[in-house]
Parts: C-alpha cells; structure tokens; sequence
C-alpha cells in the first residue's frame, strides 16, 4: 500500500469512528428523552416499552426534520469502526415497535464493553433486526471457533468479513486460500443495489474498502512468497502424517532422524531424506543402526515409496532453503491494520496430506517462537484454515493428539484457530471441544445421513427456545446460526444472524492488483530462489564414495596381500619341490654311491678272494714244489742210500 493509501485509510478510520460516536450520542440523548417522557406519562409513544441495552432509541422529538435526515445520512455513510464494531444505526420512527423477548436477550447477551467484532443482526422472523448485533468480543477471539455450512451458503464470505474486521482492528490475520476468491481482499468491493439493499435492511454503515494483504504459496506453486521449509524442522511425526506410515514405520522413521541429528547431516529436502535411509539400509550403512534395532528392508522401502509419492505432488518445491520464518505473518500495515497473511494452495484437494501437516508445521512453530501473553485484550494473530476436513482426513491418533495439544495450549501464545468446514462432524470431538465461537450456515437434510448429521450439530449448541432443527436448513446464503464466549467464558444466547457485507471484492481480485502486491512485497527477494546447501544428501553421498574408495583401497591391498601370499606360497612351494628334488638326488646320489660301494666291496672282495686264492694257490704250488722238492731229494737219497753211487 502507498503512502498516500495509507493516509486515506487511516482519515476513513477516524472519520468513521467521528461519525459513530456523533450517532451513538444522538442515539443516547434521545433515548433520555424518551425514557423522561415515559416517566411523565406524556409520551405519544406511551403504548411502546422502552428498550433497554444497546437498542437504537426513537428519534429525539425536539430535533428538526433536518437534524433526522442528517442523522439517516450519517448512519448510512459510516464504515465499519476501525476496533471491528458497529456504530449504532440511526432510528427516525418514535414508533418503531417494540423488541421481541429473545430478541432483546439477544442484544443484551451480544452487548460487550469491550472491542468487539461485528458479524451482522438478529434474524427474527427471518427479518433482520439491527438493534440486535451480533458481535464477537476480540479478546476471546483466542478461545478459537468454527465456522460450517453446506457448499454455497457463504462460509467463505464469512471468513472474508471476520478477516476484513480483524484487520481493522489491529489483528494480524492469516488465511488459507483454497479456491482462489479471497484475494479480492486487495480492492475495494462495489456498490450496487442488491448490496445496498442488503446492507440497507441489516442497519450495516458500509463503505468500500482494500486491506493490506501479503499473498504466499507452499514452494513457490502458485502466485506469492515462496513458504519453505527443512525436512529437519518438519519433524518424523508430522513427516509420518505426510507419508501416511503406521505406528512402526513412524518410529523407524523417527531412529533415521535421530540417527542424521546424532551425525550432523541436515535433512533439508526430500532428497535428503532419501538419501539416508537408503544409505541405512544400504551394505555400507547396515551396520549403522544394528546396535538399536536397525530399519529393515521392508521398512525403508515403504518409506521410500511413500516419499517418491509426495515427490510426485510436487512436495519437492516445498522442503529447502531458505527455510520460512513464522514471525513474517505477525505484522501490522503503516496505518496499524493487521496484515492479512494469504497462503494460496490451489492444489489443496490433491494434496491434503501436506496441506494438513503444513498447517501444523505452522502452529507447531509458533507456539514454539511466541511467548506466554495469557487472556490479552485482543489476540497477536487468527488463522483461518478452510476446508478443515482436509486437515484431518486418515490422521493416526499421534496426530490428532498432536492437534489437539497445540489448539489447547496455544491459545496463551495469543494465537486464535477457526476451522472452516462443511460439518462440525469433519473436526474430531476433541478438537470441537476446545472451539469457544461458532458460526453456523445452513445445513442440508436430503438424505438420512444429512438428518443425522443436522441433529448430531444442533445437539453441539447450546440450550434455547428455537428450534434449530427447522432454522438451520431454513437459513439463507449469508445467514448463519451464531454463539460465541463472552468475557467470562460463558456461551452467549443461540442468535440466528444475517451476516454483514463485507467491504473489499468479493471473489478473486484483478491480476495486475495481485502483480502489484507481489511487486511490493518485502519477502520476495530473500524467499524466491531454492538454495541448496550441503546436507545429508552431498554428506552421505561423499561418505559413500569415501567408503568405496576405502574399500576398493582395501580391496587392491588384500588383493596385492593375496597375491604376495600366493607368491610365497608358490616359492615356498618351488623350494619345497628344489628340496624334494635336491633330496631326491642325494638320496639317488646315496643310493648310487651305496651301490658302488657295494659294487667296489664285491669288487674288492672278489679281488680278495681271488687274490688269496691265488696266494693260496702259490702257498699250495711252494708247498708242492718244496713237497716234490723234498721228495726229489729224499728219493735221491734212498735211492743212493739203496743202490749206492754209480761212481762207485
């Protein structure tokens, strides 16, 4: 918004607030003169009770024709007050009839003192009644509430109204923008006769009017801010939801986050994530988690089909960096409107299970970031999230706790939750219990089902004397059933309501207003572009390649190890052979030398024998000569001796 927007928003505000009080004083000065009147016994209106509380009063009688017309003038011109209530709407009829008895319990139990949020008038008879508002008080705002109805009967609108008076009075807003028409918050609404007619009869001083709004989108899909965040912040509870694991794959998912944390990889993306329980499970990283039970196979790869699903709803542009700071949506405009925060998510009903864990992501970080304020006068900020159902569809009971939990306690962060849906039956009971306000359009009964439900949401209201099983099917588009917590926490009276109008477009804005309020945004620089910063993914996948390098070292060395082994084993093997070899041969060598030896021993022995044989056989010749010799001689002799010498 420029300045000069600016200014003119804030001089409409006072100006507003100008001509309330001018309205309201004039109200009260003729309410006193009536009531002196009465006292008297001479009033021309003697027949007529005066009303009590907040009750628009009769004309002043003493005020000229001109002074009336002013009055009506005034009424009609004044916008919406800048704190979220109404002006008093000017009466000119002294004679206007008197209020009916619920009537007037509904406009005393709708009266507060304190700021308030003005959501429309009685309906009584299907007639509005514009001295009976029906408003909401702002600091109880924080109690949360519920806003339902069957398809086309102007919960969105509603939705519209509340955020338009919250961001007049102060009240950051954040919304969910799931069909694409609250954009038209951008631009003011246009006149026209149906409208002034409407607005006419609900005693509505309605003017045109733009809030200033900051468009975002989950990742970048769609027209706004890109809102991210890490995969680490998300969390293995609300990343089981996302993944729709049961209660044993949520509690390996959560050992794979605990295991990441314990090792200083950051799960920034899908990626990521992917990355390390591929690893867990993987012959390098198997041993990691065998110490605490370990992920089995099965596990992981449901894991893993699950994650490559929500790839393929486009997740992956939602989980990075930069990661989105929550503290963006608790901001107020120049002129002190509260900013309204627009999440665009087109795709919602393709997507229910992120949209639903995103939500939570969101709550869970800012009752995380915000401090204790306890019962303040208005909240730090209201969040509107249509299409409820979609955030509790198919949740395990973890979740629902987990819901449960944060709308009960973050109500003393300041923070207010409205949940728009079709039926209160689509908000668990636990839930629905801690909702405090109640905005309840038209509800259909075509079908058995329809009666049951209708019944089981007019048993969720409190006691009164109408009999909500005929109004609330009976209700037009824009009215609604309405209760919500007083000051002191009690239930006001059940109030059949025809909502206000509200001031901006109703329905989608113009492109080149939408153009605009991108353009001028001071979050588009810093959360446009993905950044991708080392994390699980390049870690794991370094530590991978570290490994394998370690192992394909380890590998060449138990190879080259081997292959030593081999060698000497080979060589002691040749040597072993050479030895057995060498033996061999000395043993042949032995064998022969024995051989010989044995041959030289016969030799020898056979020289011997013969060798004595032949000294034997000369022992025995020399005997035998010596023998013959002797025997020569000796026969010589005995011859001679016997036969004597021939000399002779």
């Amino acid at each position: 918004m420029s300045t000069s927007d600016a200014e003119l928003a804030r001089l409409r505000a006072q100006a507003a607030q100008a001509a309330a009080d001018a309205a309201q004083a004039k109200a009260d000065a003729a309410q006193a003169a009536l009531d002196a009147a009465l006292a008297a016994g001479n009033s021309p209106a003697s027949d007529t009770p005066p009303a009590s509380g907040n009750s628009p009063a009769p004309e002043d009688p003493s005020a000229s024709p001109s002074d009336a017309a002013s009055a009506e003038t005034t009424s009609a011109e004044n916008p919406q007050r800048a704190d979220g209530g109404a002006s008093a709407p000017s009466q000119t009829d002294s004679a206007e009839k008197e209020l009916g008895e619920y009537a007037a319990a509904v406009r005393d139990g709708y009266a507060f003192d304190a700021p308030t949020l003005t959501l429309g008038a009685y309906l009584e008879d299907g007639t509005p009644e514009p001295r009976a508002l029906v408003q909401m008080p702002l600091g109880m705002l924080n109690r949360h509430g519920l806003v339902a109805g069957a398809t086309g009967t102007g919960k969105t609108r509603t939705l519209q109204l509340m955020t338009e008076g919250l961001s007049a009075s102060g009240i950051p807003v954040f919304i969910t923008d799931i069909k694409g028409d609250l954009t038209g918050l951008l631009e003011p609404g246009q006149a026209s006769e149906k409208l002034s007619a409407r607005v006419a009869a609900l005693g509505q001083p309605w003017q045109p009017a733009s809030f200033p709004v900051e468009l975002f989108s989950l990742g970048g899909s769609g027209d706004g801010v890109p809102v991210r965040t890490s995969v680490t912040d998300f969390g293995p509870i609300l990343m089981s939801k996302v993944l729709g694991l049961n209660e044993t794959q949520e509690s390996a998912l959560s050992l794979i986050f605990s295991w990441a944390d314990s090792q200083g990889f950051a799960l920034i993306d899908l990626a990521d994530l992917r990355a390390t329980v591929a690893y867990l499970t993987s012959e390098e990283g198997k041993g990691e988690l065998a110490g605490i039970g370990g992920v089995s196979p099965a596990t992981a790869g449901v894991i893993l089909r699950e994650i490559s699903a929500l790839q393929a709803q486009g997740a992956d542009a939602f989980f990075g960096e930069p990661a989105f700071e929550t503290e963006a949506f608790l901001r107020t405009s120049a002129d002190g409107r509260g900013v309204v925060s627009c999440l665009e998510l087109p795709d919602v009903r393709s997507q229910p299970a992120l949209f639903s864990t995103f939500v939570m992501w969101l709550l869970a970080s800012l009752f995380q970031d915000l401090p204790e304020v306890g019962d303040a006068d208005k909240p730090k900020l209201v969040f509107f999230f249509d299409e409820a159902h979609l955030l509790f569809a198919d949740a395990s009971k973890e979740f629902l706790n987990q819901v449960v939990q944060t709308v009960r306690l973050i109500r003393s962060k300041g923070v207010g939750i409205f949940f728009v849906t079709q039926s209160p039956k689509d908000v668990p009971d636990d839930v629905l219990a801690q909702l405090g306000s109640r905005v309840q359009h038209a509800l259909r009964a075509h079908t058995p089902n329809d009666q049951k439900a209708l019944k089981a949401t007019v048993d969720t209201f409190p006691s009164s004397p109408l009999d909500l099983l005929k109004v609330l099917p009976g209700l037009g588009t824009g009215e609604a059933i309405v209760t919500v917590l007083d000051p002191k926490g009690r239930p006001t009276p059940v109030a059949p309501t025809r909502l206000w109008a509200p001031a901006a477009v109703m329905g989608p804005s113009s492109p080149g207003a939408v153009s605009s309020c991108l353009a001028a945004s001071p979050f588009m620089a810093k959360y446009k572009d993905p950044v991708d910063p080392e994390s699980a993914f390049e870690l794991l996948a370094a530590r991978v390649e570290a490994e394998k390098a370690a192992a394909e070292t380890a590998k060449e060395q138990a190879k080259a190890e081997k292959e030593a082994e081999k060698a000497a084993a080979e060589a002691e093997k040749r040597r072993l052979k050479e030895l057995e070899a060498e033996a061999k041969a000395a043993a042949k060598a032995a064998e022969r030398e024995e051989r010989e030896a044995a041959k030289e021993a016969e030799r020898q022995r056979r020289a011997d024998e013969r060798r004595a044989e032949r000294q034997e056989k000369r022992k025995e010749a020399a005997i035998d000569s010596v023998v013959r010799s002797i025997g020569r001689s000796l026969g010589s002799s005995i011859t001679r001796t016997l036969f004597g010498s021939r000399r002779r």
